[in-house]
């Protein structure tokens, strides 16, 4: 299990940033598959993006390609989001999740995740 805490959400205005932050501790960080989830009300959680342990390969749902960008810190057990050109549409609560050690599989899907943050809200005004 990994112990994950998600900062940086927030109120802004359609095509605004804002940047969140997912701390982690437990486990070896750096070998761990690290993803973005979101929760609009009334809808299912959804893949948002994911990054390999060593950072090379990322992935992004469509709806996000070209506006956010994932990132990590080995160093500060740290995985973050840039989200660029925010819209309605990205009001949500967003997880951050740690993928099961070993487990392949295409990273989208929620059952690949074993370990999962408290979520941080995002809402964009428009």
């Amino acid at each position: 299990q990994v112990h994950m805490v998600e900062s940086g959400g927030g109120l802004v205005q359609a095509g605004d940033s804002l940047k969140l932050s997912c701390a982690t501790a437990g486990r070896t960080f750096s070998i761990n598959t690290m993803g973005w989830f979101r929760q609009a009300p009334g809808k299912e959680r959804e893949f948002v993006a994911h990054i390999t342990g060593n950072g090379i390969i990322t992935r992004y749902s469509d709806s996000v390609k070209g506006r956010f960008t994932i990132s990590r810190d080995n160093a500060k057990n740290t995985v973050y989001l840039q989200m660029n050109s925010l819209k309605p549409e990205d009001t949500a609560v967003y997880f951050c999740a740690a993928k099961r050690i070993g487990f392949t599989g295409p990273g989208t899907a929620l059952y690949e995740y074993d370990s999962w943050g408290q979520g941080t809200q995002v809402t964009v005004s428009s």
